[in-house]
C-alpha cells in the first residue's frame, strides 16, 4: 500500500489505532487496577506490637504542628512509642510551641537544627537525621500537614508488618471542601494512589507519598539513605521507595484508620507549583516503571482525541462501542476502588474528571523535563 492508498484510508486507520489505545487502556483496568479494586487485606493469625519511631519534618510549620501534632501525640498505642518533630531552620513560633507540647507529652522528641545542610537541597537532611535519631527499627512518616484519621494509625500501619516486610504503603487523603478545585486534587490523589497500590500489589511497586509511609530503619542503611538522589530537592519519599522496594518487600494498607488527613491547597498556581514540584522526579524512576507509567498516560492523553477523530470521520457507531466499553469497565473498576479510598463521593464526576485527564497531563508534561526547585517548603 503506497501514500497515497494510505491517505485515502486515514480514517479507518485513526480508528485501528483508537481501539489499539484503547485495549492498553483496558490492559491496565483489568491488570493492574482490579488488584486495588477488589484487594482483600489476609487476616492475621498472630497480632504483634512493634516500637514505632513517628517522624515529622517541619520547615515554619507553627500553624499545622499547632492543629494536627496532637492527632499523633494522642494515639492509643500499647507498646514503646515516640514521636520526633525534626524542626528544619525555622523562623517562627515552631521552637517554642514545641516546647510546650513537651510538658505534657514525654513521648515527643524535638530535634533542632539550626544551619542548612550543604548540596543537600530539600526535606532529605532533617528527614535523614530523624531516621537516624529514631530508637526503633520501624519509622513512620507522615507531613506537619498532615493528622492521623483516628487514635489507632500508628497501631493499624505497623500490624501490617511480618518477618518479610520492609515498607509499607499507606493513603495519605485529602479534606473534602466544596468547589471545583477540590474534587480535581482528590481525584488526582486518588488517580495516584490507584495505580500505585495497584503496582504493588502486582509486585512492581514504584513509589509511595511521605504524607503516609512506613518502612525498616534498616533498609534505610541498607540503601544508605537518599545518597543516590541527595541533589534533588523532591523525591524522599517517592524515588526510596523505587530503589528500595521490592515485590517481597513492600505490602499496603489502606484501611481507614490508617489514613492520614491533609488541607488541599486552595488555588490553582499553589497546585499547579506543588504537582509541578512532584513529578519532576519521575524521570528518575527505574526504567521499566518510566515505561509503563509513560505508556498509561501517553494512552490516556491521546485517547480523547482518537475518539473525537473517529466519532465524526470514521463511524460513529462503533467508535462510542469501543467507548463504551471502556467506559463500563472503568465503572466497576473505580468504584470499588474508590470506596476503599473513600473517595466515593466522586464516583458521579468519573467521566469528567476522566476528560480532565488530558489537558492535566497536557499542564503537567513541562515539569517532566523542568529543572527541580531547591526548596522542601
Amino acid at each position: 500500500m503506497n501514500l497515497n492508498q494510505l491517505l485515502m484510508h486515514w480514517r479507518g486507520i485513526i480508528f485501528i489505532i483508537f481501539c489499539a489505545i484503547t485495549f492498553i487502556q483496558l490492559f491496565y483496568y483489568l491488570f493492574f487496577f482490579t488488584r486495588l479494586s477488589f484487594y482483600k487485606a489476609s487476616s492475621k493469625t498472630i497480632s504483634q506490637t512493634h516500637p514505632v519511631s513517628v517522624i515529622i519534618c517541619a520547615r515554619d510549620e507553627a500553624a499545622n504542628l499547632a492543629k494536627n501534632l496532637p492527632g499523633s501525640l494522642v494515639q492509643q498505642y500499647p507498646t514503646s512509642h515516640e514521636i520526633i518533630v525534626v524542626d528544619d531552620n525555622s523562623f517562627d513560633d515552631s521552637k517554642y510551641l514545641l516546647e510546650e507540647f513537651r510538658k505534657t507529652f514525654k513521648q515527643l522528641h524535638v530535634i533542632e537544627l539550626k544551619q542548612e545542610a550543604k548540596m543537600i537541597p530539600g526535606k532529605k537532611f532533617p528527614l535523614s537525621i530523624g531516621i537516624k535519631t529514631a530508637k526503633h527499627e520501624i519509622v513512620l512518616l507522615t507531613d506537619a500537614d498532615c493528622v492521623p484519621a483516628s487514635e489507632n494509625w500508628i497501631n493499624n500501619m505497623q500490624q501490617t508488618y511480618d518477618d518479610g516486610t520492609e515498607i509499607v504503603l499507606g493513603y495519605g487523603a485529602y479534606n473534602k471542601k466544596r468547589g471545583l478545585l477540590n474534587k480535581l486534587v482528590r481525584w488526582e490523589t486518588f488517580h495516584t494512589a490507584l495505580q500505585y497500590f495497584s503496582y504493588a500489589l502486582a509486585g512492581i511497586p514504584y513509589m509511595g507519598v511521605g504524607r503516609n509511609l512506613s518502612y525498616k530503619k534498616t533498609i534505610f542503611f541498607r540503601h544508605k539513605g537518599f545518597s543516590s538522589h541527595n541533589n534533588i530537592p523532591s523525591g524522599d519519599d517517592d524515588l526510596f521507595i523505587n530503589t528500595a522496594a521490592t515485590k517481597n518487600n513492600t505490602k499496603i494498607n489502606i484501611d481507614a484508620a490508617a489514613f492520614t488527613f491533609s488541607e488541599p491547597v486552595n488555588t490553582w498556581a499553589k497546585w499547579k507549583q506543588q504537582k509541578a514540584r512532584h513529578y519532576t522526579t519521575s524521570r528518575y524512576y527505574k526504567p521499566l516503571h518510566q515505561f509503563l507509567l509513560g505508556l498509561y498516560s501517553f494512552t490516556h492523553f491521546i485517547l480523547f482525541p482518537l475518539l473525537i477523530i473517529s466519532f465524526l470521520f470514521f463511524n460513529w457507531q462503533l467508535t462510542l462501542l469501543v467507548f463504551a466499553i471502556r467506559f463500563v469497565i472503568q465503572a466497576l473498576v473505580f468504584y470499588p476502588a474508590m470506596k476503599k479510598l473513600q473517595e466515593q463521593d466522586l464516583y458521579p464526576w468519573f467521566v469528567f474528571l476522566d476528560i480532565w485527564m488530558f489537558f492535566y497531563y497536557l499542564i503537567f508534561s513541562v515539569a517532566l523535563i523542568k529543572k527541580p526547585r531547591a526548596s522542601w517548603n
